[in-house]
């Protein structure tokens, strides 16, 4: 069994740009305020879901491994 991640939006960030449903469909939506959010929270580890977070232009994207809340992304400096 894999990683699992907690996947968190900061809607107070988040521009609705919709990277993350073009690189990861199946892991966000964009609502009717054309904010993103994940389809389900806690996830496993997944390769689009990383790349979604990553090609954020605003990094609104967290994730954490589920439990720990070790950063997965954005990395620890």
């Amino acid at each position: 069994m894999g990683d699992r991640w907690h996947v968190e939006v900061d809607r107070s960030l988040c521009i609705g740009s919709a990277q993350c449903v073009h690189r990861a469909p199946d892991g966000f939506r964009l609502d009717t305020g054309m904010q993103s959010h994940p389809v389900e929270p806690d996830t496993d580890a997944n390769e689009k879901v990383l790349a979604a977070a990553e090609s954020c232009p605003v990094e609104a994207i967290m994730i954490t491994l589920l439990g720990g809340r070790e950063p997965v992304f954005p990395p620890e400096d």
